[in-house]
């Protein structure tokens, strides 16, 4: 997917307006002056921003429920902003950043700002063993533990609804089959669209 398909793919699968496309614009702009202070994303896909990210992130809205202001999206390890501050600008989700690096947290909570989405998106800057436990719609992690980990140490936030959208990469199947047989059955693998050999972990439970 080239950046200029990817742009036409937000455009035309979430009928961008133009004040959410100044919004992803912006963030990307965030994005590419702050990395010369951290090292948020690699440079190699920096020059394929929208693709490898922002399509990569918002794609996840397609296995996830209908939003409204009352659902919550909690992700996990949120890092540079994906796939959290996308979503947050894509969507109605109250969208739960957790992130307990001092300077990633800062560096959301400075897009959270600047982009005008604090009224559904909140960066809890802390380790995700001592965020309170609440029962919440949607869990996404990008690159946050290997499968097993992450299921134990976030099970807490499950109903029998949540759903989990997991990005795992070309691991997607491997890590599958990690998981004791109940657990496997939580899950099915989608085809990612930014890469044909990646694969998207989704569940619920």
């Amino acid at each position: 997917m080239t950046e200029d398909e990817a742009q036409a793919w937000l455009r035309a699968e979430f009928d961008v307006s133009r004040e959410t496309w100044v919004r992803l614009e912006l963030f990307g702009a965030l994005l590419r002056d702050e990395m010369q202070r951290q090292n948020l994303i690699s440079k190699a896909s920096a020059d394929h921003l929208w693709a490898r990210h922002m399509v990569d992130s918002a794609q996840l809205l397609r296995y996830a429920p209908k939003p409204d202001d009352d659902k919550i999206w909690l992700d996990l390890g949120t890092g540079a902003g994906f796939p959290g501050i996308v979503i947050a600008i894509l969507s109605s989700y109250q969208v739960q950043m957790v992130e307990s690096r001092k300077r990633r947290t800062e560096f959301l909570n400075h897009v959270v700002d600047k982009t005008g989405i604090g009224g559904n998106a909140t960066v809890l800057a802390d380790r995700l063993e001592n965020v309170e436990t609440r029962p919440v719609d949607v869990i996404s992690a990008r690159a946050f533990a290997p499968l097993d980990r992450l299921l134990a140490l976030s099970h807490r936030f499950c109903t029998k609804n949540t759903v989990w959208l997991l990005p795992k990469g070309k691991n997607a199947v491997r890590e599958l089959k990690g998981l004791s047989p109940k657990r496997q059955k939580m899950f099915h693998v989608e085809h990612s669209l930014t890469d044909p050999d990646a694969g998207i972990l989704v569940g619920k439970g």
